[in-house]
């Protein structure tokens, strides 16, 4: 009996050896050489395949990796990732450039700053006194939003002609109406080239120019010798050559005043224009010049404060989604980012509550409000926007979507508040005089 069961017990032992080994064999045989696809014999079958024979002993199988293959990971998005770090509040402060008093960082502009977190200041002639003044206020403005997640749009109208904020001594450029006169794409570049360069030296990063208006009524106040002519051909040339010269000084610009201003007897600034043409004769000839910037890649569209009645008889072109979603953006396909002019101008505080104009503008596609003057009517704005969040009037994929487009312009131009250490007004008038004189 003693024998009998050690007999069995060695012969069970070495039985399970031998299934061990072929167990292991197998196991090394059945890992498939491509990962993540089945073998030609088993693709759809449901059923293992069987093993293949052993290879002889003197002839070791290969070993074989049974890692997967590595597929590379797509790159993070860092316009994506830069919003996703910032509240709301702080987002909707991106939504809004204001203006400020004085020549030199003041309380009002520090709160909007520090509690409001705005994406921007706008600076008019009262602010700008001298070179090295500009300079210096522009760096306080910097320095005190450094903590804040994006830097500032430090921004101007700085279009040549009468519109001009630059100092002296400072050369004046050009009015667009002559240079519309000379229609040379080469010089039209230049000027672009020198209003950037000029407003670059002291800190601006965005320029509200070129003025893509048809100067199509002489008796029209407010565009007159800014527009580059009285024909779409005329604007588009020039236009879009100083669109193209500013932008190659590493300064965004902005096109005005969408969808054309030109066909007014009366000026925005003081109430609102009504232009009686239907869309069918604005497509033949004042959306020409905005279209052929569109497609040039604009940085920015300002939508102007203009009733056009035959489109949308209820909101001026700045409030109207008809106007901002479906034609600028759906019909035109312009993507970029959305700035309205001036909310305070009378063509909106006289017939709108400026908080109310702020949200519905937001609501038609607007991706910036710019409120530019009185701290009262700018912190109204921006107190309308947060409640207009937060009551679902506006959501927080709406505003995202809005941001986005903001901070990814903003990364374009590699925008940050370092500020710049000193200006050489001689050395910038050595450059556009070469360039005024193409």
């Amino acid at each position: 009996m003693t024998y009998s069961k050690s007999v069995l017990l060695l012969a069970a032992l070495s039985m399970g050896l031998l299934a061990g080994g072929c167990a292991k064999s197998g196991g090394q045989e059945a890992v498939p050489a491509q990962t993540g696809a089945p073998s030609a014999s088993t693709a759809g079958s449901g059923q293992t395949a069987p093993s293949s024979p052993q290879p002889p002993a003197s002839s070791p199988a290969p070993e074989i990796s049974a890692q997967p293959s590595k597929t590379p990971s797509s790159p993070a998005d860092p316009v994506q990732a830069q919003l996703d770090k910032m509240s709301l509040n702080e987002k909707i402060g991106q939504m809004v450039i204001v203006g400020l008093d004085g020549t030199n960082l003041q309380a009002d502009a520090r709160k909007m700053i520090e509690t409001y977190k705005v994406g921007g200041f706008i600076l008019y002639k009262p602010n700008i006194t001298s070179a090295e003044q500009t300079l210096k206020f522009l760096n306080q403005l910097k320095k005190a939003n450094q903590p804040n997640p994006a830097a500032l749009w430090l921004s101007t109208d700085q279009e040549g002609g009468r519109v001009s904020r630059m100092p002296e001594p400072y050369l004046k450029i050009p009015t667009a109406k002559e240079i519309g006169q000379k229609n040379s794409t080469a010089y039209a570049t230049g000027i672009g080239q020198a209003l950037g360069e000029e407003i670059k030296s002291v800190g601006f990063n965005l320029d509200f120019a070129p003025v893509m208006d048809i100067n199509s009524n002489p008796n029209n106040p407010v565009i007159g010798d800014r527009s580059y002519g009285a024909n779409a051909d005329t604007v588009i040339n020039n236009g879009t050559a100083v669109l193209k010269g500013i932008q190659s000084e590493g300064v965004a610009a902005v096109v005005k005043h969408f969808p054309g201003h030109g066909d007014t007897s009366v000026d925005s600034h003081l109430e609102l224009p009504v232009v009686n043409k239907s869309l069918k004769q604005l497509e033949g000839f004042e959306l020409l010049p905005f279209q052929a910037a569109v497609k040039q890649g604009t940085d920015m569209v300002m939508v102007a404060h203009l009733l056009i009645p035959k489109i949308d008889p209820d909101y001026p072109a700045s409030l109207s989604k008809q106007m901002i979603s479906d034609l600028l953006r759906d019909q035109l396909g312009y993507d970029g980012v959305v700035i309205t002019d001036d909310l305070t101008m009378g063509g909106i505080v006289k017939h709108y509550g400026i908080a109310e104009a702020a949200v519905r503008s937001i609501q038609a596609g607007s991706d910036i409000v710019l409120v530019g003057h009185d701290v009262e009517r700018e912190t109204a704005v921006i107190k309308a926007l947060q409640n207009a969040a937060s009551s679902g009037k506006l959501t927080e994929q709406e505003i995202d979507q809005h941001v986005y487009r903001i901070l990814q312009l903003k990364q374009k131009y590699k925008l940050s508040d370092k500020t710049v250490s000193t200006v050489d007004v001689s050395a910038v008038n050595a450059d556009v005089k070469k360039l005024l004189n193409r």
